[in-house]
Parts: structure tokens; sequence; C-alpha cells
């Protein structure tokens, strides 16, 4: 959701504010803002991308100093405009020159307002976290940090803050509860932000703020407390990558980079895990839980959107290689729905930032009805990463770009080595699962050798982008392809996709074909390829035209398919691996063709952290 970055040095702040909110600007673009102190606070905000609060601020008075919050938002209370920007104030007439930053949404925000506008307090914008930053002011008496704790004992929701008052000019106080927060240790120097982006390139030392916790800093000293002010320790380690795995190089956007870097991420998810000459797969994270989960009775796994769709594929894995039974469910209706977790069911939480508010809700509710959570996510440290039991980490690298690529493929290829794991503790032989591994340590390059034919899918994708409607088609492990394959459409080229069992379309979709609508079948040669290929009949003969991605040296699907891209023939369980690359490629050169802003597509963030 917001990106919220805030700094107290020696050196001035404005530059590094400014740096780290475009850095964070993937977490939300519609308006941004930046608060100095210099002998008072002083704001500047500005509707619209981080460049233009950046040019606004060399024409503003003021922005000094060397302690500094900033703010790029995605709106969740109030419409899109300059007064809803971030930082806010407290009362102009009754307050303490108190500003605020927050990633989050405070619930409760209703009745706290109605009860501080009978205080006196008068509202300026529509947004929870002016609320937030009145309360915090009517209940300042000259200590920030322990105002904060008392406001924020007071909030329903989720939050992350960032806060500085006028009365305490060499003061930061930030709190945590269900919306990320980092702390960044420098030498004599501090900097918070969402995540690692705006940390790296000044420091690698840092710290999570768990929840329910406040940090007070100075220049020189932190100190961290619960919300009720009880002292806690919290660990400092080293952050998980580098400034230059963050840096575009040479690719105009992030989406095209991390599609790109799909070969080179995989072999990292299976580095030091992996050994096909020995047939033995290594998950450290889950050791201690090795006798439970090949004892277990069922599998639930539970996402949102792209994680969602991995774990569908890991679905088959896990029934076709564990022989457990499995499901998936959206984790925004897991909590809500009474789900049943009875003796011996373990759940997967699935996530790249291990932030996704929907999915730690449902490993929350799992946990509190007994069942073993596992947690297969991408960033160290993360939430959910820290709630539940045990987990993989996919070790894919940062990713930046809204639309999810390579940590997809990462979630796929974790959860084939969790399904091999628990299969060879429960049916399967040495000899499969080795020669299962050689098939898998094979899919990067394979991967490489689809990255090579983008030129090919550009050219195709041309002669399709002025269609408004799409369906993509596939059976069995990849029907979820299909999903994941109009999601990308959808999320950055704004087409209307739907993807669909293929055999689901006889059932009230096929309504939907005429001439020359695109149909992307995922129609590699499998166990349901003669049935795939008699559902790329019924489609050309209602006058849509075929994409097809099909097997390499397959010449029959040239026949029915205007287009098709090829991938290399892969074993049916890991397809999805290969299989989904060309309809990356597909989304992201359909979104450039149609001069759309692919890594910030309209009303989309990347880490959805409140429900």
């Amino acid at each position: 959701m917001c990106g919220i970055v805030a700094y107290i040095g020696r050196k001035q702040a404005m530059p590094i504010l400014l740096e780290g909110l475009k850095r964070l600007e993937y977490r939300g673009y519609d308006s941004a803002g930046i608060g100095l102190m210099n002998h008072g606070v002083h704001i500047c905000k500005a509707v619209g991308r981080v460049r233009v609060l950046e040019e606004k601020t060399q024409a503003t008075e003021g922005l000094n100093g060397t302690i500094g919050i900033a703010h790029t938002r995605w709106a969740t209370h109030g419409g899109v405009t300059e007064a809803n920007a971030h930082p806010h104030k407290d009362d102009a007439k009754l307050g303490h020159g108190i500003a605020i930053i927050h990633n989050g949404i405070i619930e409760n925000y209703a009745t706290l307002k109605k009860y501080l506008e009978e205080k006196g307090h008068t509202f300026i914008s529509e947004t929870d976290t002016e609320v937030l930053s009145h309360l915090i002011g009517e209940l300042y008496h000259g200590d920030l940090e322990k105002a904060v704790q008392a406001a924020l004992r007071e909030v329903t929701g989720a939050y992350a803050i960032a806060v500085m008052c006028a009365e305490e000019p060499d003061t930061l106080v930030v709190a945590r509860k269900g919306s990320p927060l980092m702390v960044g240790v420098g030498n004599g120097e501090y900097i918070v932000a969402s995540d690692s982006s705006a940390i790296v390139a000044h420091t690698t030392q840092a710290f999570t703020l768990p929840d329910f916790t406040v940090a007070k800093l100075t220049r020189d000293s932190f100190r961290t407390a619960t919300i009720d002010d009880v002292p806690i320790t919290t660990e400092v380690r080293e952050l998980e990558f580098e400034l230059a795995e963050i840096d575009l190089g040479p690719y105009e956007h992030y989406m095209l980079k991390e599609i790109f870097e799909q070969p080179r991420s995989l072999r990292m998810t299976m580095q030091g895990r992996v050994d096909s000459r020995t047939g033995s797969i290594v998950l450290g994270g889950i050791a201690d839980h090795a006798r439970t989960l090949a004892n277990a009775k069922r599998i639930v796994m539970v996402g949102q959107g792209t994680a969602l769709h991995a774990s569908m594929v890991g679905k088959y894995l896990m029934e076709d290689l564990a022989k457990i039974a499995s499901e998936n469910d959206f984790a925004s209706e897991f909590r809500y729905r009474n789900p049943i977790v009875d003796f011996g069911t373990c759940v997967i939480a699935v996530s790249q930032s291990g932030e996704t508010a929907d999915t730690l809700a449902a490993l929350q509710e799992a946990k509190q009805r007994g069942a073993l959570t596992l947690g297969v996510v991408n960033v160290v440290g993360s939430t959910i990463a820290r709630e539940s039991d045990a987990g993989v980490y996919l070790r894919v690298g940062p990713e930046i770009g809204v639309a999810s690529t390579k940590a997809f493929t990462g979630q796929i290829l974790a959860l084939a080595m969790l399904s091999l794991y628990i299969g060879r503790r429960r049916y399967l032989s040495q000899d499969y699962v080795s020669t299962f591994l050689k098939e898998m340590v094979e899919i990067p390059q394979k991967i490489q050798r689809v990255l090579e034919t983008t030129d090919e899918i550009c050219k195709a994708t041309a002669k399709y982008i002025e269609r408004e409607n799409w369906l993509f088609l596939g059976r069995g492990v990849n029907y979820p392809v299909a999903l994941e394959g109009a999601l990308k459409l959808k999320e950055i080229s704004y087409i209307h996709a739907e993807g669909m069992p293929a055999a689901e379309m006889k059932h009230g979709p096929i309504a939907l074909i005429d001439k020359g609508m695109p149909v992307v079948f995922v129609a590699t040669r499998n166990s349901q390829y003669e049935k795939v290929l008699s559902n790329i009949s019924e489609v050309r003969s209602r006058g849509g035209h075929v994409i097809a991605v099909a097997t390499e040296g397959d010449e029959h699907i040239r026949t029915v398919a205007e287009d098709v891209f090829y991938v290399p023939d892969v074993i049916e369980q890991l397809q999805p691996l290969v299989s989904v690359i060309p309809l990356q490629l597909l989304a992201y050169h359909a979104a450039v063709l149609r001069g759309k802003d692919v890594d910030k597509p309209r009303n989309l963030a990347k880490s959805v952290t409140v429900e």
C-alpha cells in the first residue's frame, strides 16, 4: 500500500527522503508529501507521482533540516487530493506542531473523530490519518513517545507511522502494527521505511519493528517498547540484498527486468537445497516439522492474486507427489467462513511480501484453530515469516514491479520442492525423486530459451492489442497459468481478460466468442493435450483467433492457431514454470504497445497491507 520513509541524523534529510520515495513509489503513487523539521514543521504535498513533489519542493521555502518524514500514497480514506496527501498535522490552534505519515487503516477513526470534534478539533482532510495526528496532539503533554503510545492504545486497525513534533525537534517516533516498518541503523543516523529498498543505499544494518511496538529515535540512540511502555529488545540484522539488485540496469521497466531475472532467481531458490546427483532436498526451514508434514491428512494453501494462482499449482503438485488431499482458498475468505481445521491439517500461507493483510489474517486464524502453519514468502523477517511455525523462503531477490512475475515462478518452485520433500517421506522412491530433480535443475536454462523469443511474442501481441476482451484457457496444472496470464494482462494493459479451465468454456463463456476475439490456450503436450485441441476447434469454429503456448516440435498446433509461442518440453508437473513466461511477456508488450505505465498500473499497489 502506501510507502513511508523517515530520517533523523546529521545530513540534509530532503535528498534522502526523495530518493527513498522514488524507491518506494511502487507501493502507492497517487500523491506524495514531505515534512521537514526546521524551526517548526514545514510540509510540501502534491497530487501525482514523486517527480511532481520533487519539482514542487524546489519552489518551497523552509524545506531544510536533518529530521524529516515523507510519504507516497495509495488512497484508502478520502479522494486523491492535496489535502488528503500525507504528512498530516494536528490541529492548527489546539496542537503542538505534530506531523505524521501513516500506512494502514484506522478502523475506528469515525468514533475518534467525533470525540476530537467535541474537544474542539477542526479537520481539513477526509483521512483517517489526520484523526490519528489530532489524537496524538490531544494526548501530548511534553513527551511525544508517551503521546504516541497513549494514542495507539485507543486505535483499532493497522498502522505503520512516523511522527515528529515541533516541541521536540531532535526526536522521531515510529510505530507499527499490521503494516510493515523497519529501521535502518547507520552511523549517527536512522532511516525508517516500509521496506529495505529505501534503506539499502545508506546502511546494511536494520531491525524490523514487531507489532504493537514504538521506537523513539534520536541521532545517537534508539529505544523500543510496546504501546504499554514495556521495554523490548530488537535484533539488528544484515539486509538480505544489495543496492544493485534494485537498480533497473539496461531494462526499461522493472517488470521486464524481473521477467528476465527468472533463470537466475530460480537457481537461487534451489541453491543449497537441491542435489540432483543424490536425489536429495534440504529444506532447513521445515526440518523440525518433517514428521508432522509427512503425517498430514490435509493441506490448505491460502493466498491472494498471483500467490493464489501459484498455490493452485501447488495443490496439483502436493496431491500428485505427496498424495495428500489439498485445497486452495482465497485468504480473504478463509477466516470469514468458519473454516474446518481438524487434526492433521496444515495451512500454507503464500505471499511475496510476507505482509499481505488477508493472508496474514488467514494464517493467524489457522494457528488459533490448531493447524500447523507454513509460510512460503520472499521477504526475510516479514510478519508471515515470523508468525508461521516454519516455512520456505523464495530467495528470488527484491521484486519491485507491481505485477508479480519472478515471485510467481519462485512460489511454484518452492511448493514443488516442498511437495517432493514430503512425498519422499511418504511414497516416492529415491529414483523417482532423482529423475524429477534432474528435470527441475534444467528449468532455468529452458526459461532462458523462452526469453529469447520476446521479439516474436511482441510482434504477435501487436496484432491484438486493440481487442478489449480476451480469454485464457488451460487444463490441469496449466489452468492456474491461464488465470495468471489473464491477471497479468488486466493488471498492466487494462484489457478485460478472463482465465478459466478450457472445459468450462462450453458452460457459458463460449457465448462471448465472436469473430477475431483473442483466445489464448496453454496447449503444451501433456495428459490433456488432445482435450485442449478439441477446445481450440470449438473456438475456431466461432471465429476466435487462437494464440497457443505449445511444446517445441509440435507442428500440428500451427494448423489450428494463428500464433504459437513455443516452450521447451518439460515434465507435466513443472510445465507452469515455462508456460507462464510467454504470457508474462505478452502482457508486458501489450501494456507497452498501448502506452501504459507498466510498473505503476492504475489503482494498484505492490503489497496490499490493509483489508
